[in-house]
C-alpha cells in the first residue's frame, strides 16, 4: 500500500522535529513537508498534495484555523487533524467548522498521535476529551439550549443511547460491543441520529449531547470519537 502523505505545521522546530521521527517509525505514513507558518502551509498544502495535514492552532502568519479553511476550501479531500494546548481550546469549533477532521492535544503520546492520524485518514472524528470538557462547559455558559428544540424526542431509545456513547468518547467498534450489536448497526444508528439531529458530523453530535443535558464534562471518558 502506499504510505499517506502528512504535511507537518508548526512554528516550533522541536515540535516538527518530533513529528517528523514519529513518521520515520511508521510504514503507512510518510513527510510530504513542513511548513513554519500558515501561509506556507496553505502553499504547501497546494505543492506537496498531502492526504493529512497536523496543524498547529496558533501559527504565525496565519493562525491555524484560517489556514485550514483555506486548505479545505481548495481540496476538500485532504485531511486536517488540529493540534493544540489547554489554553487553546476556545478554537475548537472554529477549527471543526473549516473543515478539520478533529483536535488532539499535543503532549499526546506517539502512539495516540499515530492512532489520531490514522482515524482521521478513515474520515473519523478525533476528540481529545480534556480539551472538549473545557470547550464544553465554556460554550454551555454562553450557549444555553433551546428550551423548544425538538430534535431529540425523534430519536429512539437505541439512537440514544449510541449518541450517548458517541459523546463519551467511544469510537463504533466499543459501541458496538457495549449495545452489542455490530459495527455496521452502530454506523446505521449514527446516520440516524446525524439526520434526525439534523447536524454535520459526529462532533456537531457530541455538542448537542452537551447542549442538552445528555452528558456532561464531569462523565465523559474516552481518548477518540
Amino acid at each position: 500500500m502506499t504510505p499517506y502523505r502528512v504535511l507537518v505545521c508548526d512554528d516550533q522546530e522541536l515540535m516538527r522535529g518530533g513529528l517528523r521521527m514519529l513518521l520515520e517509525s511508521a510504514d503507512d505514513l510518510i513527510l510530504a513537508g513542513e511548513a513554519e507558518n500558515g501561509s506556507q502551509a496553505v502553499d504547501l498544502a497546494a505543492t506537496a498534495r498531502p492526504d493529512l495535514v497536523l496543524m498547529d492552532v496558533r501559527m504565525p502568519v496565519l493562525d491555524g484555523v484560517q489556514a485550514t479553511e483555506r486548505i479545505c476550501a481548495r481540496n476538500p479531500a485532504v485531511k486536517v487533524l488540529m493540534l493544540t494546548t489547554f489554553d487553546l481550546d476556545e478554537y475548537v469549533l472554529a477549527a471543526t467548522r473549516a473543515g478539520a477532521g478533529g483536535f488532539l492535544l499535543k503532549d499526546a503520546s506517539g502512539e495516540e498521535m499515530l492512532l489520531a492520524m490514522r482515524a482521521v485518514l478513515r474520515g473519523d472524528r478525533v476528540l481529545a476529551p480534556a480539551v472538549v470538557d473545557r470547550m464544553m462547559q465554556r460554550y454551555l455558559a454562553a450557549h444555553p439550549a433551546p428550551s423548544d428544540d425538538q430534535r431529540l424526542a425523534r430519536l429512539t431509545d437505541r439512537e440514544r443511547d449510541v449518541l450517548v456513547l458517541v459523546a463519551r468518547g467511544l469510537n463504533n467498534t466499543e459501541i458496538a460491543e457495549q449495545l452489542f450489536i455490530g459495527v455496521t448497526t452502530v454506523k446505521t444508528h449514527l446516520g440516524r441520529v446525524l439526520d434526525k439531529l439534523e447536524v454535520r458530523d459526529r462532533l456537531h453530535a457530541v455538542v448537542f449531547a452537551y447542549e442538552h443535558g445528555l452528558i456532561t464534562p464531569s462523565n465523559r471518558r474516552g481518548p477518540h470519537g
